[in-house]
């Protein structure tokens, strides 16, 4: 049995160096939807769609800010209740990736679009 276990961990851990682990370290609503191309695209966007998160260290409403795109397009905000780890993180050069999680027609714009952020390992 030791040694199956051993033969076990020993795959294992062959195949978590051969590729990248990504561990979730935040689910969100997006912020601001209503106001960029969430409805230009949204009968494009689905879920498991790759985002990604930009900082913008200087944005003058919210010096933690990180804007969520999708194919190069603005969709919104991380929301600034829940970006000051995100930014911290990304300021300090972690791998940080984003995807759509939820899609939902909604009328509440908050509860639209759900995504999650995963750090690369």
């Amino acid at each position: 049995m030791r040694f199956l276990l051993t033969i076990s961990l020993a795959f294992w851990l062959s195949i978590a160096h051969a590729e990248s682990v990504r561990m979730m370290v935040q689910s969100s609503p997006l912020a601001g939807s209503q106001y960029y191309a969430v409805g230009e695209f949204w009968l494009q966007m689905q879920v498991g769609d790759r985002l990604e998160l930009i900082r913008e260290p200087e944005n003058r409403h919210d010096r933690n800010a990180i804007r969520v795109e999708w194919r190069g397009h603005k969709l919104g905000y991380v929301p600034r209740a829940e970006n000051r780890a995100l930014a911290s993180a990304m300021d300090q050069g972690d791998q940080l990736v984003a995807r759509i999680a939820k899609l939902t027609s909604h009328a509440n714009p908050w509860q639209r679009v759900a995504f999650e952020v995963f750090v690369e390992l």
